[in-house]
């Protein structure tokens, strides 16, 4: 009888935990982008360490919502986890945006070398923000996409250019240096690009393939203005519910899923502008035009942006971060630039791809 009673609880329990450890994590990715495929396999692998005992519910392409809608969802728990960019990560601690400062990277290389020496610092304020996270990623180089030329600054402050609704000092920021953004969801920019609302998207080449973006915004600047990074994170309080023996192997798996992430994603974003350059087969609208500003505009471009940095300090990003992420920066030119100054010069010339 005992042994019974015994088995009868342990079955339960068992079923209770299973129950337990469903976490539904959101997405913008589309469902046949790389960054889902990666995610995919992480729930995979978490499957098979647990046993069963972790099922990763990924709900992709936006469904739930634009990046703020799935921090408040975050927020509200009724998703535990999502991949986010910068810029959803900013809506939960904005230290993140040290690492998205515009025309402060010239290559990955700087950005692997200043991120891996401050996501301790930013891992640790997003957990005091209730998250954890799994693992860094990136989206690609933002560049501009735009339905008409643009090469110059004063080129792109004619359109109506692209911004995330409800951040208002970014919308303050880009206004008050002569921009007109038009703030909306991100899943309203193929819409309203559709009915002509909107002319300039800063995005990156995966995405704008991936989705077809380019099809409506034919012409890209060849401007690396900032590297769009992002990272999947996960409730702490969800997490600590997962058994303690399991945590260490699946951040493993989710650090092993990133690493997958970063170098596929990179490799990517070149292939995606050269296959947007050749278009589609009887298809001559959809062929993506890349305009590449000369030395003189593109001093220029670092120049105006480079002024609005005092005002990014005191509201985009803390001072303290901002100044360490230059700090780190200027370490990593100043000791590439002794080992083969030629080099470097060649890649901040051309950007890494």
């Amino acid at each position: 009888m005992l042994k019974r009673i015994v088995t009868t609880v342990a079955f339960c329990g068992l079923a209770v935990v299973a129950r337990a450890q469903k976490i539904d994590m959101a997405t913008l990715a589309p469902a046949d982008s790389t960054w889902f495929k990666v995610m995919e396999n992480m729930g995979a692998e978490w499957r098979k360490i647990s046993n069963g005992g972790v099922n990763l519910v990924i709900h992709a392409g936006g469904v739930l919502g634009d990046e703020p809608e799935c921090v408040r969802r975050l927020t509200q728990r009724s998703i535990q986890a999502a991949g986010l960019s910068g810029a959803g990560l900013g809506d939960i601690d904005q230290g993140v945006a040290c690492l998205q400062i515009p025309m402060m990277f010239d290559s990955y290389e700087e950005l692997d070398y200043v991120r891996d020496r401050v996501a301790p610092k930013l891992e640790q304020r997003l957990l005091q923000k209730g998250y954890v996270v799994l693992y860094w990623s990136d989206v690609g180089w933002v560049q501009f996409f735009s339905t008409t030329r643009v090469e110059r600054l004063d080129d792109l402050r004619k359109l109506r250019l692209f911004t995330w609704a409800g951040d208002a000092t970014e919308e303050e920021l880009w206004r008050a240096n002569g921009f007109r953004v038009v703030p909306l969801p991100a899943t309203d920019i193929i819409t309203q690009l559709k009915m002509h609302n909107l002319d300039a998207v800063p995005e990156t080449a995966l995405y704008a393939e991936t989705t077809q973006l380019y099809s409506l915004t034919p012409y890209m600047c060849d401007v690396k203005w900032a590297p769009l990074v992002g990272a999947t994170i996960i409730s702490k309080q969800v997490w600590e519910t997962i058994p303690a023996t399991q945590r260490g192997p699946l951040l493993a798996a989710a650090h092993k899923s990133g690493d997958a992430l970063k170098e596929d994603i990179r490799a990517q974003g070149a292939r995606a502008v050269a296959t947007m350059m050749a278009g589609q087969p009887g298809k001559k609208a959809l062929k993506l035009t890349v305009t590449s500003p000369d030395a003189a505009a593109l001093a220029e471009w670092r120049k105006q942006t480079e002024a609005m940095y005092p005002k990014m300090k005191d509201k985009m990003v803390p001072p303290d971060l901002f100044a360490e992420v230059q700090k780190l920066r200027d370490e990593y030119r100043t000791q590439h630039a002794a080992k083969a100054p030629d080099q470097v010069a060649a890649k901040r010339k051309g950007g890494a791809k």
